[in-house]
């Protein structure tokens, strides 16, 4: 196992920014600056699949960007440090991308957040 200081900070480093290199993870990212979301609610909002959704938040918790709780059925996910917003500032800026640009889902979104509010109704 590696154990220099600096080979696991560029490991870090790497990783961090193979998370930031996908814009289905970006977008991702978008929806949580808004503050903890659940699984089904960031499904809906993406369009994805829940399994590749599961795939692309792994690599977001790995990178060590989100964390997650669960509340009984539901998983919640959030930004583990605001400062990532920061960097995706800085991308938008250089690029002109805009990952936080997201369209409502079609249907309702089913989380109990959405559900409270009727947020996610057309």
């Amino acid at each position: 196992m590696i154990s220099h200081p600096s080979v696991l900070s560029t490991d870090q480093t790497s990783a961090i920014l193979k998370a930031l290199a996908s814009a289905s993870r970006r977008k991702i990212l978008a929806l949580l600056r808004e503050g903890e979301q659940c699984v089904c609610h960031l499904e809906a909002w993406t369009g994805f699949r829940q399994a590749y959704l599961s795939q692309q938040l792994k690599v977001l918790r790995e990178a060590g960007l989100i964390e997650d709780r669960r509340v009984g059925w539901n998983v919640y996910y959030k930004a583990v440090d605001p400062k990532i917003y920061e960097i995706l500032d800085d991308i938008k800026n250089i690029t002109g991308e805009d990952s936080s640009q997201i369209k409502p889902p079609k249907e309702g979104c089913p989380c109990p957040k959405c559900s409270e509010k009727k947020c996610c109704t057309n």
